[in-house]
């Protein structure tokens, strides 16, 4: 047998075509394509095709590659790499074919999506060649997620219960070393990894079995089938490669889509009233900042009990607001107390707080859909061992948004309307992104629903249309997604009202959102009990002193439950009104720096001898006036303090409203980072082509015969003549240059003008008034025409 018929030696005009050659081959537009799929070939653009091919065949660039491959086509990938090298993968022997990969994988998947995966495969430059002679590149294993190949290898013809079966029969020992690799590292350092090790032993028995995968002598590997399976997962059946469908939920109530549709525009609401309630708690009293960030555990029930949420929501909250921008921590305006810097809302939470629900939802939601934080960790045990408190550094990860991403982008893929299998979404996504199976655990998966149908972009277990919406490319949203988004979440939310039902328990019912206008007017003249769809407020004494404070008066508050109950008014609200409005201003307030004036001598008279008068360092100037060198608000709070139901007056002795806005901070720009890639457009890849090209041609290009005088090397005065001898002629000339970043390349041009220290050209490539430093030439060659 001639040298030219062994195996592996490039026999035939088939074998080991090189990847630049493949390259070199491929049309404009497929070298576009490979661009537009492999961007980060692109950048810096490469100057040639040999160039692309160079750095399509790193690790790290087919690796960045391959992280949007399915299980199908990582299959793919195995079986190429297992038919084209040596056992350790290392040295390549020979081309495949596309016939023989598809009999390989043939009854695992249709044969027409085999087909489908090889020509993606080889249009990302991971495979290349005809398909009678197949070859990839020695750092293609880079593509996949594990370092054995475990999509062909023993589990892979086996049943889910027959491997069970071969758990069951294992050692206590065996059982042992399989689940520490299965809750840890699936990788596993030993010394009865190589082929002679005593077979007796339990790394070799295991390996015998095909529970562990032997990457070298020292490594095994645990399939990610198995650890699946010991962490108490539900994995497909590991021959399978087809994807896999999403399943209904188990559940004895159907939902329809107008269900979905209101359980989360009820969602949204909910979450817009806890973020409101937040912000206005954290105005009057901004949380302190923990020496090592974040927000302490103290001042998060402190904030908690003032909002009534739930300890855990109440951080999954403050984080929403964090990542809008909404709230910040730094030095408050005005200061408190401990002069420290605090979480405190920003001006931008005044903007956000006069907008429509629907603009506000939108504003929360796209900031989930970018925060590269995980909230549903707070509390967790950090690498310290501690808690995590909320807004900590510990919660940071820059790959949470492609997470959320993936989840919902394979939610979006089940009925809308229908209720999904959390166990068919998680097989499903580990189908989708096999790189991504350890990192998207049952735990992930479920903590990110959970945050999703706070949000209302999930309900009853299927996506929403905003969430649908949300997940759309913006280009099909004319440009705006806010507006989109927000308008579909606006038909969801319900309409609302303008009434309440007050009942005689001095108890107000809302049986829908209110209109902005009526839900602050009830909210100053009673506190909210239970929110919801349907929310409770009741009235009390110093919710009604509260709103007389404002400037209203008892026949305005009665006017108001008047109007808008549906319910007749009860005698008890209105008695209690009448009670508080009779008590209520009889001292005045005012500025002196504070006077004190009140109608009633006898009053005024236990002001002074109460223990108040002292605090206040109180003085009559008359029987029904006093003076105090406290300020306005302090003589207020002393007097409210000590029994007493003042009311502030302003020059002309109206009352006015002295409620604080809050204390705010300065709202930094918030950057976002989308966890989309940066997409480059077809043109720019064109021009990126375009340039290859010319200098593929630079490179390929023929000297011209009379070599003695066409080549001047490095550049000077014999350069510069054989330009202006090309000029004069009409014909062309490889230069040699080198820019003003160092890297070098090479030009096919002809000379038009050259003086001044600046050759002008003509390329190639048909581009007109190119300028080339003449001091950067470095070499002149007078090609054939």
């Amino acid at each position: 047998m001639s040298s030219d018929d062994r195996p592996g030696t490039g026999a035939g005009p088939e074998r080991h075509v090189g990847l630049a050659q493949d390259l070199a081959g491929r049309t404009d537009e497929q070298l576009v394509e490979l661009l537009l799929a492999r961007p980060d070939l692109a950048t810096p653009p490469p100057t040639s095709t040999a160039v692309l091919a160079q750095r399509a065949l790193a690790g790290p660039s087919i690796s960045l590659a391959a992280e949007d491959l399915d299980l199908l086509a990582a299959a793919v990938i195995e079986q190429a790499i297992t038919a084209t090298t040596d056992a350790a993968h290392r040295t390549i022997l020979a081309p495949t074919s596309a016939k023989a990969i598809v009999s390989a994988l043939d009854g695992r998947a249709d044969k027409d999506e085999i087909r489908e995966r090889i020509a993606l495969l080889r249009g990302r430059a991971l495979l290349w060649g005809p398909d009678s002679a197949l070859e990839t590149g020695s750092h293609t294993p880079s593509a996949l997620s594990t370092r054995a190949m475990h999509l062909g290898g023993p589990l892979s013809t086996m049943t889910l219960s027959e491997i069970a079966d071969i758990l069951a029969g294992l050692s206590e020992r065996e059982r042992e070393l399989i689940e520490t690799l299965a809750t840890g590292s699936a990788l596993g350092r030993t010394r009865d990894a190589a082929p002679d090790a005593d077979p007796a032993r339990p790394v070799p028995h295991l390996i015998s079995l095909g529970l562990l995968a032997r990457v070298d002598d020292q490594t095994v590997e645990l399939p990610p089938v198995l650890g699946q399976l010991l962490r108490g997962e539900k994995p497909a059946e590991p021959r399978d490669l087809r994807a896999p469908a999403l399943v209904p939920a188990d559940t004895t109530r159907k939902f329809k889509a107008a269900d979905v549709e209101a359980a989360a525009g009820g969602e949204a609401l909910e979450l817009l009233r806890h973020l409101t309630d937040t912000v206005e708690v954290l105005g009057r009293s901004p949380a302190l900042v923990l020496r090592a960030g974040g927000l302490g555990v103290r001042e998060m029930r402190r904030l908690a009990k003032a909002t009534g949420i739930d300890i855990v929501r109440q951080g999954f909250v403050i984080e929403l607001l964090a990542g809008a921008r909404l709230i910040d921590n730094g030095f408050p305006d005005p200061p408190i107390d401990s002069g420290e810097t605090a979480w405190t809302p920003t001006v931008t939470a005044d903007q956000w707080l006069h907008q429509p629900p629907e603009r506000r939802w939108y504003a929360i939601a796209d900031a989930w859909m970018t925060l590269p934080r995980r909230p549903w960790q707070i509390g967790e045990d950090s690498a310290e061992g501690s808690a995590i408190p909320s807004l900590a550094g510990d919660l940071y990860d820059v790959q949470a948004p492609v997470e959320r991403r993936m989840l919902l982008n394979a939610l979006a893929t089940g009925t809308p309307g229908v209720s999904v299998d959390v166990d068919s979404l998680a097989r499903l996504i580990g189908w989708r992104h096999p790189r991504w199976q350890r990192r998207m655990s049952r735990r992930l998966i479920d903590a990110t629903l959970d945050e999703a149908q706070s949000l209302g972009l999930v309900a009853h277990g299927a996506l929403t249309a905003a969430g649908r919406a949300i997940l759309a490319d913006p280009a099909t949203q004319n440009g705006d997604p806010e507006k989109a988004v927000s308008t579909i979440m606006g038909r969801a939310l319900p309409d609302p009202i303008d009434f309440f039902l007050t009942q005689a328990d001095l108890t107000v019912t809302a049986p829908g959102p209110l209109t902005p206008e009526l839900s602050a007017e009830l909210a100053l003249v009673a506190d909210l009990e239970s929110g919801g769809a349907a929310s409770v407020y009741r009235v009390t004494d110093s919710t009604v002193r509260r709103a007389l404070d404002t400037g209203r008066t008892g026949t305005e508050l009665t006017g108001f439950f008047t109007a808008h109950s549906k319910t007749p008014v009860p005698q008890s609200l209105e008695y209690l009104i009448d009670d508080v409005a009779r008590r209520h201003g009889q001292l005045r307030v005012g500025v002196a720096s504070a006077f004190i004036r009140c109608e009633d001598p006898t009053t005024l008279a236990a002001v002074l001898a109460s223990p108040v008068s002292e605090t206040l360092a109180l003085r009559a100037l008359a029987p029904t006036v006093a003076i105090s060198q406290a300020s306005l608000k302090t003589v207020l709070d002393e007097l409210r303090a000590a029994g007493f139901a003042p009311a502030g007056e302003d020059s002309s002795g109206d009352l006015v409203d002295l409620r604080e806005r809050g204390a705010r901070v300065p709202a930094l720009r918030a950057v976002r980072r989308s966890p989309r890639r940066p997409v480059a457009s077809p043109e720019q890849m064109t021009t990126v082509v375009a340039r290859m090209r010319t200098q593929d041609a630079a490179v390929s290009a023929v000297p011209s015969g009379s070599a003695g005088n066409s080549v001047r090397a490095g550049g000077g005065e014999p350069a510069t003549a054989l330009l202006q001898l090309a000029m004069r002629v009409g014909r062309k000339v490889r230069i040699g240059y080198v820019d003003a970043h160092g890297s070098a390349s090479r030009h096919i041009v002809v000379p038009r003008l050259v003086g001044a220290g600046q050759l002008v050209v003509t390329e190639d490539d048909g581009l007109s008034d190119q300028h080339y430093a003449l001091h950067r030439i470095t070499s002149v060659e007078l090609i054939e025409d």
